[in-house]
């Protein structure tokens, strides 16, 4: 019997700041992990950029980090951004031309073959969002 996975699964897990840096630096890791996997940046890049963006201005905790992982298993690649505000759960709005935010569940919605919120270890709450990308 053999017990190998006959196709590998590629994961990356990092933590960040809650701020507008870490967020930055959460969607340039991500894009030069994509880019060593041989994935396509987009739309994963963007997807990562809106979660990790909405971690830290939404899900911010004083002295508390979000966390990203990224995992391809077969033909999907899941992102899941963990934060410490498990009472903030996001949600999508319908948009309003003169609304200045808002816009990124939105887009992760348009972007992402699926997407959701799942509750953690209290406090956390983690948003992932699924991509299908070439094996």
């Amino acid at each position: 019997m053999n017990d190998e996975i006959s196709t590998p699964v590629r994961n990356m897990s990092l933590r960040f700041s809650p701020t507008p840096r870490g967020a930055r630096l959460a969607r340039l890791l991500a894009a030069e992990q994509l880019r060593a996997w041989g994935l396509p940046l987009d739309p994963a890049r963007q997807i990562v950029a809106e979660l990790a963006a909405n971690a830290a201005a939404h899900g911010r905790v004083s002295g508390r980090d979000f966390g990203l992982l990224l995992y391809v298993v077969g033909d999907t690649l899941r992102i899941e951004v963990t934060d410490t505000r498990g009472d903030r759960l996001p949600h999508a709005r319908p948009l309003t031309p003169e609304a200045e935010s808002g816009r990124g569940l939105v887009l992760v919605e348009a972007l992402a073959d699926k997407w959701g919120v799942a509750p953690g270890l209290s406090p956390r709450k983690t948003v992932w969002a699924e991509i299908g990308v070439s094996p």
